[in-house]
């Protein structure tokens, strides 16, 4: 039984300290495991969240908010309560929040992934009484090839469309995703613009101090410019959009977990599917759960009453709480989260 953390329909409350995790409605204190929309809510009075995710967050909240930064280790006391972030892998600034009061230790990983990422810190295990984790991939059949294959056949595909006078369209999401899959781009091959999303993206990044090759704003590109043999890393939304016809010949591919999966590129009418994504598959999930121990394991997000109930079957204290979660939304249950978490994977 939890004694720090309570799941309530606005998500995760810590009375002791009066604060939220990732919210799902506005609230007066709100802490945050990384700057995607889906869990720092716009509307909250007042941030707190991990010193390197400032620059994305101060990008898409409202200016009149306040924010309170913190170095990934360092310990805030609220109410009691030790608060510290560390590093979840998920994108730049993703933090699991750590917990502690009165010896008891409780984490929320928030999104994350293990493994390197030139991008963003690598994940590490955190030992605790509970542990909350998503489980948006948590099927045995999501396995995650090894990155640099991944990467080497993008870079493969860019260069059999530059001898084909193609323009390569590589559809990422516009934070986190987009500059992972920049950051492996052979910028040698040619030049790499970017949809306008992607832009504010990438400058967030560099203001950290993430190094990341040259990329161009699309809407900056001469009128005169050959696209042919050149990179587009863009949104998924601006698939089939007039958008895209200012680029002439294209080949388009999609960058996500999601085509690990026969058939969802060709359900999605892309030429390609890149099996890159930014969450925990299969392996990776049992890996931080065995190396974090927790007494009691809180599954959401996606297939969370299947790693429950194998979790479970292992010998583990585990639930699946997404019901709280689709509550949390907009009051009512919304089902999964196809515009969210499609887009983030």
């Amino acid at each position: 039984m939890s004694t720090i953390l309570q799941q309530t329909n606005r998500g995760f409350y810590c009375p002791q300290g009066d604060f939220y995790i990732d919210p799902h409605r506005p609230v007066d204190r709100a802490v945050v495991t990384h700057a995607h929309t889906d869990h720092a809510r716009w509307g909250c009075r007042r941030y707190l969240a991990a010193s390197s995710s400032e620059h994305l967050l101060r990008m898409r909240m409202s200016p009149d908010a306040e924010f309170q930064f913190a170095d990934y280790g360092e310990t805030i006391s609220i109410g009691g309560v030790k608060v510290s972030f560390h590093p979840a892998g998920h994108i730049l600034g993703s933090a699991q929040i750590r917990l502690e009061y009165r010896g008891r230790i409780e984490v929320v990983t928030g999104d994350y992934k293990l493994g390197s990422d030139a991008t963003c810190e690598s994940w590490q295990p955190l030992p605790c009484h509970l542990l909350v984790i998503e489980s948006t991939f948590g099927l045995p059949v999501y396995r995650w090839p090894e990155q640099k294959s991944v990467f080497d056949s993008i870079n493969e595909w860019w260069r059999e469309n530059l001898l084909q006078e193609k323009c390569s369209v590589l559809y990422g999401y516009a934070v986190g995703k987009s500059q992972r899959i920049i950051a492996g781009l052979d910028p040698s091959i040619g030049p790499i613009f970017c949809h306008g999303a992607v832009e504010k993206g990438n400058d967030a990044y560099r203001k950290t101090g993430v190094t990341l090759p040259k990329t161009i704003h699309t809407s900056t590109a001469e009128r005169s410019q050959q696209w042919a043999g050149a990179m587009i890393v863009a949104v998924p939304s601006a698939h089939g959009t007039p958008w895209l016809k200012r680029f002439g010949k294209t080949s388009t591919a999609m960058a996500s977990g999601w085509m690990a999966i026969r058939g969802s590129r060709r359900r999605r009418s892309f030429d390609r599917g890149f099996v890159l994504s930014d969450h925990v598959d299969w392996p990776s999930l049992l890996t931080s759960v065995e190396e974090c121990d927790p007494e009691t394991v809180w599954v959401t997000h996606g297939y969370s009453a299947v790693v429950a109930r194998y979790l479970r079957e292992g010998g583990r204290d585990a639930v699946s709480i997404d019901r709280w979660h689709r509550l949390g939304q907009d009051g009512e249950d919304s089902g999964t989260e196809s515009n969210g978490k499609e887009k983030s994977a």
